[in-house]
This record gives C-alpha cells, sequence and structure tokens, in this order.
C-alpha cells in the first residue's frame, strides 16, 4: 500500500522560505512521477511542482516558477518542495502526490495522481 506523509509546513513571513518534505513507502520511489499541489480556503486543488521518475526536466506551475524547486531523493524515498520569496498567495494547504502508473510522464492535472498525502499547511504572514 502506498504512503504520503508531508512534513515541513509552518508560518513564515512574507519574503521568507520553507521546505516542504514528503516521505514515500509501500513501493519502488523511484520508478513514479511525483508532484506538489496545493488548495487554499475556497479554492479548487491546483497544481505546484512535478517532477517525472528520470528527475529531468521538472515542471513548475507558472505562479512558483523561479521561487519554488521540487527535487526527488530516491535513496530516500523521499520528495522535496524548495519555496523561496514566499508571499501571502502561496498560503494554502500543501499536498504530496504520486502516479499510480510506472515510468509516466509529468503530468499538472489532479487526476492523472492516484496517491496523496494528508496535506500540509503553509501559512505566510504578510
Amino acid at each position: 500500500q502506498v504512503q504520503l506523509v508531508e512534513s515541513g509546513g509552518g508560518l513564515v513571513q512574507a519574503g521568507g522560505s520553507l521546505r516542504l518534505s514528503c516521505a514515500a513507502s509501500g513501493r519502488t520511489f523511484s520508478h513514479y512521477t511525483m508532484a506538489w499541489f496545493r488548495q487554499a480556503p475556497g479554492k479548487e486543488r491546483e497544481f505546484v511542482a512535478a517532477i517525472d521518475w528520470t528527475a529531468t526536466s521538472p515542471a513548475y506551475a507558472d505562479s512558483v516558477k523561479g521561487r519554488f524547486t521540487i527535487s526527488r531523493d530516491n535513496a530516500k524515498n523521499a520528495l522535496s518542495l524548495q519555496m523561496n520569496s514566499l508571499n501571502p498567495e502561496d498560503t494554502a494547504v500543501y499536498y504530496c502526490a504520486a502516479k499510480g502508473a510506472p515510468f509516466s510522464s509529468a503530468s499538472t492535472r489532479t487526476m492523472d495522481y492516484d496517491y496523496w498525502g494528508q496535506g500540509t499547511q503553509v501559512t505566510v504572514a504578510s
């Protein structure tokens, strides 16, 4: 059974940084595309970043490009999201997600991901 557990959220001042982590278990982590999504109150869940199983050419939402960096450590079964220059619009619950099929390309659509973590709250104060 695939399990994803996020950590690293919290309260930060605008302009600050946070690093989110996602611990994965239950299958061969290196074979699967991973992603981060977020959901703000009253809004739909939206794509943040994705990294495929080759760990090349990560994809980012335009709103975070140049500020956020997604990475994976296959030896540790871990996904990370380094978030810099945070602003209040980044406030949301952040979710780690994994595709169900191995060796598949990255996607920005929530429907393409089969496994989700419980989420971690990120709050950016102005």
